[in-house]
């Protein structure tokens, strides 16, 4: 079951009539509508939206898998693998964190922080950071070694982002915090009004260029000078529409994709679209729904919409190119260029190759059989899927 649990912002006051009881059972709703609309165990009656059913096909595209590790189960979050330094970082929810090469799987250290964790390793090759419960951010060097803690407004659900000499966190009020990578000293914070509800699935953070990219709730990509958290500019993927809490939630979903000239995000119930990477000037957008974000190559944009139909975008125009609609409802992780394919896992541990030329099924390949919900990273000349059991597996393609 995909987390895109609908929950109440912490930081936000609400002025409400209802009583205290009336506001918990509302949110209970909300949250058990939002959750189980995908998923038909928890009730007898026959599911009106059912997974589609694996398609059988000729193999045109040779696959393995490189290797495998375990590093721990996600638990109730969402873990994401990083790439950096020719390592491939990991971490799970019992405090586990792993450096593993690339190249052949071997684990370069292991060691166990002294709380759960709740978001994914974010590094630059040089410093390694992991936040755990309560917001309590952990930072160790290449390898391995603590170096500082520091501590987060609030709890934490997206990867710290990591690179020009900060540590870029957001939490779940919707602050936006900048510590110094070297000691952990907080350099600058930049507090958004939180919507009522939001995805739990939280919007994550790219930095590049002087600027960290912020995926926030609302449907606001934001543009942060590094130096001083100023910003440079802001745009709207996703405008909050509808009557209800539920139809109003827009949040960009997953991490922005930065490119050379150009980033591109996806908001749920909103929009995709690629703006100008210094001024924010749309290049192309389009109405689309995804809670898993979306990803880029040289060429191409691909994501998943919300039913499990995946879009490959001409990158300079947003044209479609193709659509797969043999995945539906099957809780897809977003997609990922693979060389000559685009790889996408799903709730049953499947990882799927599709062709990047017309979208046809060429390859598929099982990992461990539990769902894959984190974005994949590619790494080198592999790609990387980290399982909600804790299976981190690398796959190649000819």
């Amino acid at each position: 079951m995909r987390s895109v649990t609908a929950t109440a912002a912490k930081a936000t006051s609400f002025a409400r009539s209802q009583s205290a009881g009336k506001l918990a059972l509302k949110l209970a709703a909300a949250a058990a509508i939002v959750t189980l609309s995908g998923c038909s165990w928890f009730s007898s009656k026959k599911d009106p939206n059912p997974p589609a059913p694996l398609v059988e096909f000729a193999q045109k595209l040779r696959v393995q898998t490189a290797w495998s590790v375990s590093v721990g189960k996600a638990g109730n979050f969402t873990f994401t693998p990083a790439y950096a330094a020719g390592s491939v970082f990991a971490a799970a929810n019992d405090g586990t964190v792993m450096r593993i090469n690339a190249q052949n799987g071997q684990t370069v250290w292991r060691i166990r922080t002294d709380t759960p964790l709740t978001a994914g390793v974010g590094t630059d090759g040089s410093t390694v950071v992991v936040v755990g419960e309560k917001g309590k951010i952990q930072a160790f060097d290449a390898s391995g070694k603590p170096t500082w803690n520091a501590q987060a407004p609030s709890e934490v659900l997206s990867s710290p982002a990591v690179g020009e000499g900060l540590v870029v966190i957001r939490s779940i009020d919707n602050r936006v915090t900048a510590y110094d990578a070297d000691n952990g000293s907080q350099r600058w914070m930049v507090q958004r009004n939180v919507p009522s509800l939001t995805l739990r699935n939280a919007p994550g953070i790219v930095v590049g260029s002087q600027t960290a990219f912020v995926a926030l709730p609302g449907g606001r990509l934001s543009a942060l000078a590094l130096n001083n958290g100023g910003p440079r500019w802001e745009v709207p993927v996703g405008d909050p529409r509808g009557t209800t809490e539920l139809e109003r939630i827009s949040d960009v979903s997953g991490v922005p994709a930065l490119g050379s000239r150009d980033i591109c995000a996806v908001a749920y119930q909103g929009r995709i679209g690629c703006f100008d990477l210094l001024n924010g000037n749309v290049r192309w957008i389009k109405e689309f729904s995804s809670d898993v974000g979306v990803t880029l190559d040289d060429s191409y944009v691909y994501a998943a919409d919300v039913g499990g139909v995946v879009t490959e975008f001409a990158r300079d125009t947003g044209a479609a190119v193709w659509r797969n609609d043999k995945l539906k409802n099957r809780m897809l992780s977003s997609p990922i260029s693979a060389g000559r394919a685009v790889a996408v896992g799903d709730y049953q541990g499947y990882i799927h190759f599709l062709s990047r030329e017309d979208g046809s099924f060429v390859a598929r390949l099982s990992s461990d059989g539990s769902p894959i919900q984190a974005p994949p990273v590619s790494a080198g000349q592999s790609v990387v899927f980290q399982t909600k059991s804790g299976t981190v597996v690398s796959v190649v393609t000819e």
